[in-house]
């Protein structure tokens, strides 16, 4: 069943392209980017009725005023500037370290727990959206950043530990399966 579960993803996509004809533009795109301050004040009221929006449109006029000038650049001509080269080959790493580091395969779990584990993945990444999509905010991306390195650098430790101990105790594996859970959503606070 699992290229059932797998399709799930795919009609809650065709679902979101359905519906999104019918959701305004995003209001500062229409302000800084194309210009369009009937348009943005018109998607602002669409999405919040007719509440105070105005001070958020001020936000975004200031915001219009101080980026005068500067050249909103595509995202080819991004790859071609060689002024952001370490920041986008920092950022690749770190979206490469996640997927080919094999944490999942680390556990050295029985077959029929692996779909289980998978379940557990997505969870900890969805967990990880929504936590640090709360915070951040609050504390800056700084100090998500710096705070994440040093979980996964302790979880990492523990994890190894667990897998030199898995073959001692069998319950270390199941430690070992949180102790994945908990650098995923480590991951997905700091650098993802």
């Amino acid at each position: 069943m699992w290229n059932v579960l797998l399709s799930f993803s795919g009609l809650v996509a065709l679902i979101q392209l359905l519906f999104l004809p019918f959701f305004p533009e995003s209001p500062p795109y229409l302000l800084l980017q194309k210009g369009d301050k009937d348009g943005c004040l018109k998607a602002m009221k669409q999405l919040w009725g007719e509440e105070n929006y105005h001070t958020e449109f001020d936000d975004m006029l200031k915001e219009k005023a101080v980026t005068k000038g500067t050249k909103i650049m595509n995202v080819l001509e991004v790859l071609r500037e060689p002024s952001v080269y370490p920041q986008l080959c920092t950022m690749l790493l770190l979206l490469l370290s996640l997927q080919l580091c094999g944490l999942s395969a680390t556990a050295n779990l029985q077959e029929n727990i692996i779909p289980y584990v998978a379940l557990g993945v997505a969870t900890s990444e969805l967990i990880s959206i929504i936590f640090c999509s709360s915070i951040i905010d609050r504390f800056g991306r700084r100090i998500l950043l710096w705070g994440g390195y040093l979980l996964m650098a302790l979880i990492l430790v523990l994890l190894e530990t667990s897998l030199l101990l898995s073959d001692r105790f069998l319950w270390m594996r199941y430690c070992s399966v949180t102790l994945i859970f908990l650098f995923i959503i480590a991951y997905g606070i700091g650098p993802g």
